[in-house]
């Protein structure tokens, strides 16, 4: 039986989009999961402007800022290092990159350091928490405003944190003369967790930005960046593709199925139709899911989708290493199993190592080394990528 390892999975993502005509954000986010101590750390930093020039400072902040806060350097020392480093804009006198920090170890205890961006909010369901925010004086950077705080987190949990394109979104518009403001988007993100309390982090970053767009008449004057984390119970799928080696194993790849607690994944035909003749199932394919370049899902009682196999998978890892959203693509088995996957927390993956015989010469298994290469590939993806933790079992 396979079942979760965790009493509690911290889900991490954030959502973006770049400033009117602009092809690279300005804003960053970035996220470092150490394996070793269960401990994650996630940085958004908003460099000054928008464009390659300030991609490039927000990226020097934010991997700054993972290197020195995952090796436990002291958080006055961590935010003077970062502001030796980073020039100061000559007109305006402020840096040229924001940064809001957060380091949570494996009890769930969380460090938060902020510099310049939008106030953090740490949500209970639909109701913000007051936090306790000490400032930290800086020898050298006397007129810089850093603020620590710290806390521990419930299950249930949200930190929700974005750059000023969120909260100035719509500004000089006269429904928003200061802009969105951050009261109203909060306000708005606490509509969306009563409509749908376990909403993901990515469907909430991702409503978060979207809805900036629109104030903004989608045409952004600025960068617009959300991330959001959710402590919550792991959210386990179990994804399941070739027979198994031996003809006496399918009735316990079967019951594997049957028996998983989480969301069902069958990527193909051959495995699909193992499972369905062990379990006494039907399958129905779904015609009006036509694509031309991915073959059509299948449903199966008991079972959330079922795909073809090599070519489905394949475009799946290449959805999850560009990083598009899958809800934004052309809807097809390869996007609703991307969006399936970037919506769990522990993805165990089953690997038949049986030679699909009608697809070439049982003598040369390339296809089994093709198999195997891509749910490595996926799987590395998630755990680096996606900060997901995943298993691998071959059968």
């Amino acid at each position: 039986m396979i079942q979760a390892t965790a009493d509690f999975f911290l889900d991490i993502d954030h959502y973006q989009h770049c400033k009117h005509r602009q092809n690279i954000a300005g804003d960053v986010f970035l996220t470092h999961k150490i394996k070793e101590e269960k401990r994650v750390i996630a940085v958004l930093s908003d460099g000054l402007g928008s464009g390659i020039k300030a991609s490039v400072l927000a990226t020097l902040t934010a991997t700054m800022a993972i290197k020195y806060i995952s090796n436990y350097m002291d958080v006055r020392e961590t935010a003077e290092v970062i502001m030796d480093t980073l020039p100061v804009c000559s007109e305006r006198k402020i840096s040229y990159s924001t940064f809001t920090i957060v380091d949570i170890n494996n009890a769930g205890h969380a460090r938060v350091i902020e510099h310049g961006n939008p106030s953090y909010v740490l949500l209970r369901g639909t109701d913000t928490v007051p936090v306790q925010k000490t400032p930290i004086h800086l020898d050298r950077w006397q007129d810089r405003e850093v603020e620590f705080s710290e806390f521990d987190l419930q299950v249930g949990d949200r930190i929700l944190y974005f750059s000023d394109g969120v909260s100035q979104a719509g500004m000089g518009r006269k429904e928003f003369p200061l802009g969105w403001g951050t009261k109203e988007v909060i306000r708005q993100v606490r509509k969306w967790i009563a409509w749908q309390n376990a909403i993901s982090s990515r469907q909430l970053a991702m409503k978060t930005v979207i809805r900036a767009r629109q104030i903004d008449d989608y045409a952004p004057k600025d960068d617009i960046t959300c991330g959001v984390i959710y402590m919550r119970h792991p959210r386990s799928l179990l994804v399941v593709t070739g027979p198994p080696f031996s003809e006496s194993k399918d009735g316990e790849l079967a019951q594997l199925v049957a028996s998983f607690n989480g969301r069902k994944v069958i990527c193909g035909g051959t495995t699909a139709s193992i499972v369905a003749r062990e379990l006494d199932r039907d399958i129905d394919m779904d015609l009006d899911s036509i694509d031309p370049e991915i073959p059509p899902p299948s449903q199966m009682e008991g079972v959330d989708l079922i795909t073809e196999g090599t070519i489905t998978l394949s475009k799946v890892a290449q959805i999850l290493e560009k990083g598009w959203n899958p809800e934004s693509m052309r809807s097809n088995a390869a996007t609703a199993l991307a969006s399936i996957i970037l919506d769990s927390d522990i993805i165990f993956f089953v690997v038949g190592t049986r030679v699909n015989e009608a697809h070439q010469d049982p003598n040369l298994p390339i296809e089994l080394d093709i198999r195997r290469n891509i749910i490595k590939k996926i799987s590395l993806l998630l755990e680096e990528k996606y900060l997901k933790e995943t298993h691998r079992r071959f059968i």
